[in-house]
């Protein structure tokens, strides 16, 4: 029930601005009788659904810095119970305590919103935000009138928002309505660990998945889309694939790992599908990027993550025409990459990697594609926390 309403509210403007007006103005009032705790940092992902991304990295590297030691660190989950930490609180989401919580905190950590569509920062509130990824399809204002999810949010309040080159900074100080400066060329935090992958990290990582050091491993990783959705209004995971004729295709080798995006219902059934496996609850995306050998996906920004590996990435455009006409994105893909229509073209794609000279091509796409949208990588964390630490102590 909560998760239709919250989906309504995204997608129904009138309600959603009654809904902002009304809740800020109740909390405004509590925040009368409040003082900022200003050794209080407020940590969530994805709105309280996952521990993960960024804000982890930040997290676990802030744990260790003696710096914040004296800090009382506090994490926001929908489902606390589901998560251990090795320092710090957790609450609960969408609670008056979560409310009070950070309107009273001297730092928020997150790659989305903490706000939950209210207006809570306060005035002495450093806002991190290091957004969940480099910007493919089209947000914010940059959205068509057709589409209202992302534009009747009200303009984001940040200090400083992380990115990995001067095109996700455009975007996002045009969309996000922010000052400049504010947009910085950091790296992300997330991806630090892709920069410095050993030969052991990545045999550590297969062998936590079950995989073979033989093995040809695909990660097929799509983005969602808006208008395929069930009568719950929520959106589904159904590309026109076949995964027996993948397997037939690819042979006994090659080891298929499937993640739908977090926004998406996982609607296919894997039930005996020997070489195809359901890896859309796995923790860390950067494991099966670090453990796979080839990347498929359609629109998705992990492609801008995975060309840090600097391995072969292929684009499944089934649905570009209708895509580019809901949504809208930035550039076409399919300029920079291999890319197949349907699956028998994709599945050709691969085959055609186990040629040397096709894979070095590919490689070399990668190469240009990471040249030009990856400016900076690999000390995203360091950056923010020296950040953090000149404002939040002074």
């Amino acid at each position: 029930m909560k998760k239709k309403l919250a989906s309504f509210l995204k997608y129904c403007k009138p309600l959603y601005m009654l809904y902002y007006y009304f809740g800020t103005c109740f909390l405004n009032l509590i925040r009368i009788f409040l003082r900022t705790d200003r050794k209080l940092i407020l940590f969530n992902s994805f709105g309280g659904k996952f521990f993960n991304d960024s804000p982890r990295a930040i997290y676990e590297q802030m744990i260790r810095d003696p710096r914040f030691d004296g800090c009382r660190i506090v994490w926001a989950f929908q489902h606390p119970e589901d998560y251990q930490l090795p320092r710090g609180e957790k609450i609960r989401t969408d609670t008056l305590r979560y409310f009070v919580t950070a309107m009273k905190a001297r730092c928020w950590v997150t790659n989305s919103s903490l706000e939950r569509g209210l207006g809570l920062r306060g005035k002495h509130t450093y806002f991190v935000n290091t957004w969940h990824g480099t910007p493919l399809k089209k947000m914010g204002t940059d959205i068509g009138d057709g589409n209202t999810s992302f534009r009747s949010k009200n303009s984001w309040n940040m200090d400083l928002l992380t990115t990995q080159s001067a095109y996700e900074a455009d975007i996002f100080t045009r969309v996000f309505q922010l000052n400049l400066g504010i947009c910085q060329i950091t790296g992300l935090p997330r991806n630090d660990e892709l920069c410095r992958v050993s030969k052991e990290r990545w045999a550590q990582i297969r062998s936590r998945l079950g995989l073979r050091e033989k093995d040809r491993v695909l990660l097929y990783a799509p983005t969602f889309r808006e208008y395929e959705k069930n009568s719950a209004i929520e959106c589904i995971f159904a590309p026109p694939v076949s995964w027996a004729r993948w397997q037939e295709a690819l042979g006994e080798d090659t080891v298929i790992l499937v993640r739908a995006h977090y926004e998406a219902l996982q609607a296919m059934n894997l039930e005996g599908e020997e070489r195809v496996r359901d890896v859309s609850a796995y923790p860390s995306l950067n494991e099966l990027m670090i453990a796979s050998d080839i990347l498929i996906s359609d629109y998705s920004s992990v492609f801008f993550d995975y060309s840090i590996l600097e391995k072969p990435m292929i684009c499944f455009a089934y649905d570009y025409d209708q895509y580019q006409k809901e949504r809208g994105m930035y550039f076409d893909i399919r300029r920079w990459l291999d890319w197949g229509a349907d699956q028998e073209a994709v599945l050709e794609l691969i085959q055609k990697l186990l040629d040397r000279e096709f894979l070095e091509k590919s490689v070399e796409k990668t190469r240009a594609f990471k040249a030009r949208f990856v400016e900076s990588c690999g000390h995203g964390t360091e950056a923010v926390l020296e950040r953090i630490h000149k404002n939040f102590f002074y």
